[in-house]
């Protein structure tokens, strides 16, 4: 299926927006260029009510807590990593998102300000990451009251909730995992990065530069599944709800781990949203599609928290 119209619109107006490729622009530039679009541009009437919205402190990480607005009984909690190349993005540019999934899940969401890169390079995300789960874990019955403990993330939080549930296997009980167009093999090769590598937002030239930035630390080796979670041991994980964009340069990997998961005898959702791009989850504004498309994936993780809690 072609790219959504609307979608072909709405990048056409971000492309004019920033001028210049995000490679070219200075770090603070890039992560006020996503804060512009998610942030600054969300008026008042358009948050998405829930319940109660509280700033924390989780094993000395800043971490933002939402609580539907009607809870009946325990409910589970979800950690959730938000996306950004590792370098830009936080608790705010993902707090749309995370309330849509808080008012379709009905669940209690714990979105992580995990350090970024350059400052902190690859794999300090990924320490983060581990330590929020296992943070929230040890007072889980303070969040939603049941012992369901979830992960989820988009993109680069995607990759995050995968390393940080593979990490924590036989230590912390993961219930159910939600990966939203991940990056799971960053030094890999998959023929989406051809087909979509430019013009659609998130471009070949982009995952480049992020690389670049998110290892300029440690030198990362090819296979390592420290950084693709692709490569690591896939066994024994829990059910994932796995979604891709079908006109996603990422969509690919995402769909092999989906793959490797199922073949290591995971259970697992796979949604592929044709005509969609990176990012959909936070584009119901400009299309409808991909408002739909958004829902579609709460509705599935939604399913997927009442199977895994039913079932115990």
């Amino acid at each position: 299926m072609p790219l959504d119209p609307d979608l072909a619109v709405f990048i056409g107006e971000v492309e004019r927006q920033r001028g210049r490729p995000v490679s070219e622009m200075t770090i603070p530039e890039a992560r006020a260029g996503m804060r512009a679009l998610r942030v600054d541009s969300v008026r008042p009437e358009d948050v998405v009510p829930i319940g109660v919205v509280t700033d924390e402190v989780v094993d000395a990480l800043p971490v933002r807590v939402y609580r539907p607005a009607e809870v009946e009984g325990p409910v589970a909690t979800v950690v959730y990593l938000h996306g950004g190349g590792w370098f830009r993005g936080d608790v705010d540019t993902h707090d749309q998102v995370v309330r849509r999934l808080v008012r379709d899940t009905g669940a209690v969401f714990v979105s992580v300000d995990y350090r970024l890169a350059p400052e902190h390079p690859w794999p300090a995300a990924t320490h983060d990451a581990v330590r929020a789960v296992r943070a929230v874990a040890a007072r889980l019955e303070s969040y939603g009251g049941s012992d369901v403990l979830a992960v989820a993330g988009d993109s680069a939080g995607g990759n995050l909730a995968a390393i940080a549930t593979q990490e924590l296997r036989g230590e912390v009980e993961i219930a159910a995992q939600l990966l939203i167009y991940p990056a799971t093999d960053l030094l890999g090769h998959h023929p989406s990065k051809d087909e979509f590598g430019t013009g659609h937002l998130l471009t070949t030239e982009m995952t480049d530069h992020i690389n670049t930035l998110y290892f300029s630390g440690e030198a990362p080796a090819a296979g390592d599944w420290r950084h693709s979670p692709l490569h690591g041991d896939l066994t024994g994980l829990p059910p994932a709800v796995v979604a891709t964009a079908g006109c996603d340069l990422l969509r690919d990997e995402g769909e092999a781990y989906a793959a490797a998961l199922a073949g290591a005898g995971v259970r697992v959702d796979l949604v592929r949203y044709d005509g969609m791009i990176h990012g959909f989850m936070d584009q119901g504004h400009v299309s409808r599609v991909a408002a739909d498309a958004t829902l579609d994936v709460n509705r599935r993780f939604a399913r997927l928290l009442a199977e895994v809690a039913r079932d115990g």
